[in-house]
């Protein structure tokens, strides 16, 4: 028999109880200078992923756990799917394993894949009264460590800690009553208080003294700390060097500048010292730092979710560095927040402010005028440095005023759109893959989903995603252009922290497969469409058919839905206009909770138009909270009691009115009246999602938002990383995008020809089409058929693609 490696010997020893073969092999790999991974993981269908110590602990073995322990294994190494050697303790119920795993630090409250705690899996009593004092027991060193680090300033453990998944109560207390924020006041830690109170640590608990962090307060600038009045009109201006990451570059090194609140980066010092050649630059406006157990990383998150990643040399003291820059990063969040949030005081306190009358009124009032014009300042170079991507087209559109669609589509009423070829003057320089992209834009409302720890919360904010990837289709009345069979288009977006890769899987019938994913792997959205298109005499119907799935590993969970119907009316006549009707149910797989969402069509007077309303549904269909709105403006959440006591006194308003009103013709020849655009918000109602603004140059830019300005733009350092089928480079939109469309329409007709002659060619060989980077497989989730990513794309090796264009 073939001798097995000695790590293989190891872990068949752990699994066989096997403690003086273990300590013999130890012992030999010593004396022969080997080198063995005591952390080793299987290979073998029987312990894939299982180390040692998962094996001996299944199994009971206590000696050798406790061997492997004593020689350094990982207490908390979990396998492949998230259990730790303490989740494998307690469900096979082995008391004694767990109480030694305990004794060496094993952590309770570690999540599996399942979403679960050692606690959840055992079915023994007593192990699970042991785990939750051990829960107790950390929580309550987590406190205490939330406590040392408010009164010793320590600013990064800190964020750690109220960084964490399950972090620490904020209003935890000492033998004293006194709460982190009681700790740094007395101690004078103004980062640490500012940290604290942004964090929501409240100022008005007592400590058993009866002492709110007021009474203890250090020193006056303490007490304005805590007051919220801490800002002055300067901070202190910080700068040095760190590396940055990029997505495309790597780490790079950088000259990096906190000033007023803005982080800006340069190449080189000389040009920050002149103030030229900013290389990028963000406001620090509600933005939040994180840091790992490493002494050089910390990440900045920003407003926008936008996630930046930075370190200091290792070389000169990194831990003392990076405290710095996290203090000044700290101070300068305050700050520009602080200053940002001027002009949205409320009317209470402006009364308060008038009150107070005489001269003190007057400079307070001129102040409050400087900081509103230095916040305006702020948001202008903000702006300045988020135009990283382009604003506006290279040429404006073409008016089709002149151009008869009638003319063509006469005589394909009943007819799939998909088979007709239209001029290329009714379409908008984006492919439809591109146009799939468009889903990604608010991308924001996943991070904040994937942030919550309630499943309803998250559910709102997916809720709110769904509506929002079909608001950019408001006054889009052009046609993306067909895909090639073949096409492909990718998109990186580091300040939205995604990355999203789609192909043209099918060409008969018209199908687009896609695949994103969250830089830091905290989401994976993807689905196929299938737009099937219909023409019904005086309007053209869209129904995208296909699942859209939305994946937050983090907690085990994925949601399913399909979008809307959507409609483009009067293509003969009149002002063309568009809705969206039909019925979204979004599903969570895990929880069984729905929310089932209804895009109202039109109606006669145009009352409803745009109009989205539903419910939040446990499974067993009980209403927790109703969502309304509209796709083209907002979306908020409200009790449903609430909500329908509101509909009915709408309801009789209307009924009362409709007797004054004229009669309105089904066939209106221009669009409904845009009045209507305002939403009616419900006392008590939380904003979900709000659209923002399109550019002032929509209008002659296809009516594109400022997201699809961007989605075809071809940067040079693009044109040596993306394949030859990637939709940047096809010649028709890009001629289309120049403003050039008899070369557009010439490019067009080229590449269908080009297509058809490829098929035909195909056929005669008896030669099948093979997908690139999707295959049809069953969507685990709903148990149907759809195109599932096969990866690879990322690696950047692209052999043996088709030549499309």
């Amino acid at each position: 028999m073939e001798e097995l490696e000695p790590e293989e010997q190891l872990l068949r020893h752990a699994r066989n109880g096997d403690l003086p073969g273990i300590q013999k092999l130890l012992e030999s790999t010593i004396k022969d200078e080997m080198q063995i991974n005591i952390n080793c993981k299987g290979k073998s269908k029987s312990n894939l992923g299982w180390t040692p110590l998962h094996l001996a602990c299944y199994f009971g073995h206590k000696d050798v756990v406790e061997e492997l322990l004593k020689v350094g294994a990982d207490v908390n190494l979990p396998n492949n799917i998230g259990d730790t050697p303490l989740h494998k303790a307690a469900f096979t119920g082995r008391k004694e394993v767990v109480m030694l795993l305990l004794h060496y630090d094993a952590c309770a409250t570690v999540i599996n894949g399942t979403a679960q705690i050692p606690k959840d899996v055992t079915q023994n009593a007593e192990i699970r009264s042991m785990l939750e004092a051990a829960e107790r027991t950390e929580e309550r060193k987590m406190e205490e460590k939330l406590l040392e680090s408010a009164r010793e300033g320590d600013l990064s453990t800190l964020i750690q800690l109220l960084g964490r998944t399950k972090p620490p109560d904020i209003n935890c207390t000492d033998l004293l009553g006194n709460t982190p924020l009681h700790c740094a006041a007395y101690r004078g830690q103004k980062q640490c208080a500012l940290k604290l109170l942004r964090s929501g640590a409240s100022p008005n608990i007592k400590n058993k003294n009866d002492q709110t962090v007021f009474d203890l307060a250090s020193d006056a600038a303490m007490k304005q700390v805590l007051e919220g009045n801490v800002m002055t009109r300067h901070v202190k201006k910080h700068e040095g060097q760190l590396w940055k990451s990029s997505r495309f570059f790597g780490w790079r090194s950088y000259w990096v500048v906190l000033q007023d609140g803005v982080l800006s980066w340069y190449s080189k010092q000389s040009d920050a010292a002149a103030n030229v050649r900013r290389q990028g630059c963000k406001s620090l406006t509600h933005s939040n730092c994180l840091v790992t157990k490493d002494n050089c990383f910390f990440t900045l998150k920003c407003f926008d979710d936008s996630v930046h990643h930075f370190k200091v040399s290792p070389k000169n003291d990194p831990e003392t560095m990076r405290k710095a820059w996290l203090d000044a990063l700290e101070e300068h969040t305050a700050y520009s927040t602080h200053y940002c949030s001027q002009e949205q005081g409320s009317e209470e306190e402006d009364v308060e402010v008038i009150s107070l009358g005489g001269l003190t009124d007057s400079l307070q009032v001129c102040l409050f005028l400087e900081h509103q014009s230095k916040s305006v300042h702020h948001v202008s170079v903000t702006l300045m440095c988020v135009c990283y991507f382009r604003t506006s087209l290279p040429a404006p559109m073409f008016s089709r005023n002149d151009f008869s669609i009638w003319s063509i589509l006469r005589n394909c009423i009943g007819m799939e759109l998909s088979k007709i070829t239209m001029p290329v003057i009714f379409n908008e320089p984006l492919s439809f893959l591109q146009r799939l992209t468009e889903y990604m834009e608010h991308t924001y409302l996943i991070h904040q989903a994937n942030a919550s720890s309630d499943s309803i919360e998250r559910m709102k904010c997916v809720a709110a995603f769904a509506v929002s990837a079909v608001a950019s289709q408001w006054e889009r009345t052009g046609k993306p252009f067909n895909p090639l069979l073949g096409e492909t288009y990718e998109l990186v977006r580091d300040d939205l922290g995604f990355r999203l890769i789609s192909e043209q899987v099918s060409h008969h019938p018209p199908v687009s497969a896609f695949h994103a994913e969250g830089l830091k792997q905290d989401f994976v959205f993807h689905g196929s469409i299938y737009p099937k298109l219909k023409f019904w005499g005086k309007s053209v119907e869209a129904e995208p058919k296909g699942i859209i799935t939305l994946e937050l590993p983090k907690h085990n969970e994925a949601y399913t839905w399909t979008n809307p119907t959507c409609c483009v009316h009067n293509i003969i006549v009149g002002q063309l206009w568009i809705e969206q009707y039909g019925n979204v149910e979004v599903i969570n797989h895990r929880t069984g909770e729905k929310c089932c969402l209804n895009f109202k069509p039109c109606g006669l007077f145009g009352k409803e138009l745009h109009k989205v309303e539903g419910y939040i549904l446990d499974k067993s269909k009980k209403k927790l909270c109703a969502l309304y709105g509209k796709w083209t403006e907002c979306l908020y959440v409200v009790d449903p009691a609430a909500f329908e006591a509101h509909k009915k006194n709408d309801k009789k308003g209307t009924e009362e009115k409709k007797g004054s009103k004229a009669g309105c013709s089904e066939d209106q020849q221009e669009a409904p009246s845009a009045a209507s655009d305002t939403v009616d918000v419900i006392p008590g109602s939380q904003l979900l999602w709000r659209i923002a603004p399109r550019p002032a140059n929509s209008a002659q830019m296809y009516s594109f938002t400022s997201f699809a300005m961007q989605l075809n733009e071809l940067r040079k350092e693009m044109e040596g990383a993306i394949p030859q089928t990637d939709c940047r480079l096809r010649p028709d939109i890009r001629a289309m995008e120049n403003g050039d469309i008899d070369l557009a329409s010439e490019e067009k007709k080229r590449l269908e020809e080009k297509q058809r002659a490829a098929r035909k060619n195909r056929s005669k060989s008896d030669e099948e089409w093979k997908t690139r980077w999707f295959q049809q497989g069953q969507n685990p989730h709903t148990n149907t058929q759809d195109w599932l990513c096969t990866g690879g794309y990322w690696d950047r090796k692209y052999s043996q693609l088709p030549d499309i264009y």
